[in-house]
């Protein structure tokens, strides 16, 4: 059984991300939120606090709230991940850092 909508969840967020080659999220922090980044398919680099580390499917990448991050494609297909934040993603909770 797949749920199609569940409206009782409000403590967190799952989202899918693409990122085409050469593309790059802007760095960022979340205040509140901690985030889990799960490596669906491509490869790519994802910084923390300035540390860098090659990503590959299957990885996984966990991110507690106030860790600076961001995540490019360096690869020559998409990369596709999952974002899941605790608690669920809001807009005013991400402080871009460049």
């Amino acid at each position: 059984m797949a749920y199609r909508n569940a409206p009782d969840i409000r403590k967190q967020s799952l989202a899918e991300a693409t990122l085409h080659p050469g593309a790059a999220t802007t760095e960022h922090y979340h205040p509140l939120a901690e985030e889990i980044y799960y490596i669906l398919k491509g490869i790519g680099v994802v910084r923390l606090n300035g540390v860098e580390n090659i990503i590959s499917e299957g990885d996984v990448v966990g991110i507690p709230p106030g860790l600076r991050h961001k995540i490019w494609n360096n690869g020559s297909k998409n990369l596709v991940f999952l974002c899941c934040c605790a608690p669920a993603y809001e807009h005013h909770d991400t402080i871009l850092t460049e």
